[in-house]
């Protein structure tokens, strides 16, 4: 996710005084809005469709790292021979 320094740093009176504007801002970039205080980052504010997205994907990190790890160890099996053994689990004829 990316973010534009000159764009999406708001302060927090910014925030305060345009805060219409800024979320505005969010939803037409969907890149996140840095908001400062006393000039340090101090929020992010992003569109939630977008953290929901995000969320998704986090969510499915610790699956993939499962899997990663059974290919490295070499548990791993043919599409051929994983569809054989769905269908026969399932009891699906074809």
């Amino acid at each position: 996710m990316t973010v534009s320094i000159t764009e999406d740093i708001k302060s927090a009176s910014d925030l305060k005084n345009h805060m219409r504007e800024v979320f505005d801002h969010a939803h037409k970039t969907g890149r996140p809005v840095v908001v400062t205080v006393n000039g340090r980052p101090d929020v992010v504010l992003i569109d939630a469709a977008v953290f929901e997205n995000k969320l998704k994907a986090l969510n499915l990190l610790p699956l993939l790292a499962e899997a990663e790890a059974d290919v490295r160890s070499g548990e791993v099996r043919s599409a051929r021979t994983f569809l054989k053994s769905f269908k026969h689990a399932k009891k699906i004829s074809r």
